[in-house]
């Protein structure tokens, strides 16, 4: 998987989560951001990621370009359990309004009006597995950061809190700072942080309604996570979070394949 994966990878020039889960932004005040997670026959990744770099990111930037979205990617996961029947492949698509037309939004005809739907198409080459609306809140990123080097690889860390919006707060005010430092001192290789919470689904059987996501320039450094020996890791509010975690979160890492957002 992971062979076939990095061969259909493509470089990206552009800087990934910055633009789309930066909480900074007036359009992030009002956006929403869709998680969908599909699975794919690890015999048609090739192709599958392929036709998504070639064909459907483009139909994103036009998309992008005519402000009916702000941001879209292509994230395929590296590892994980039961792989037979799990996700590995996550599209990430923001909007600045929930209730634009899709078919509108994804009309691949109009931006390769010669190339017949049977060569573009993926959606018949997988299996949606689920799908979730979330709403980004915290970002932190490396000075000087340097998309095409430091954004490759991100790790996902679904959280599930009494208190999902206190624990993302939490984060902000004293993860987000000491994130940001120790980045900038390469106390860390890591290059960005941000969270996000779950709008839809909640409750039930949901394993998590918040989540944290951790930005690397290279598999190896996402896996090791190594620290300055010098590193002061903060305890002031961060004992408040494991007051209202329910139980560690579940972690996978994915490779950022292809993105698309506003040039």
């Amino acid at each position: 998987m992971k062979k076939r994966i990095l061969s259909a990878a493509v470089p990206f020039i552009l800087c990934f989560i910055a633009l789309v889960f930066n909480c900074s932004t007036t359009v992030h005040a009002q956006g929403i951001t869709v998680y969908q997670y599909r699975r794919v026959d690890p015999a048609k990744m090739d192709e599958f990621l392929k036709r998504e770099t070639t064909y459907w990111s483009k139909v994103a930037q036009k998309a992008i370009d005519g402000g009916k979205m702000t941001f879209w990617a292509v994230l395929a996961k590296v590892g994980g359990a039961d792989e037979l029947n799990s996700p590995n492949v996550l599209f990430v698509n923001t909007f600045p309004d929930m209730d634009v037309d899709l078919s509108s939004v994804f009309d691949a005809a109009k931006v390769f009006p010669d190339v017949p739907m049977s060569k573009m198409d993926t959606y018949g080459m997988s299996t949606v597995i689920s799908e979730y609306y979330l709403q980004a809140q915290g970002w932190q990123e490396v000075a000087k950061v340097n998309g095409d080097k430091d954004f490759k690889y991100i790790k996902m860390n679904y959280h599930n809190s009494t208190d999902p919006g206190s624990f993302n707060a939490i984060e902000i005010r004293n993860w987000g700072p000491f994130i940001k430092a120790a980045m900038d001192k390469n106390q860390t290789v890591q290059k960005a942080w941000g969270n996000a919470i779950v709008l839809s689904p909640t409750g039930g059987s949901m394993k998590f309604n918040c989540l944290s996501y951790d930005l690397y320039p290279t598999l190896q450094s996402a896996l090791l996570e190594k620290w300055s020996p010098d590193t002061k890791f903060p305890t002031t509010g961060l004992d408040s979070l494991q007051k209202i975690a329910v139980g560690p979160p579940m972690t996978f890492i994915y490779q950022i394949v292809k993105t698309a957002t506003k040039k």
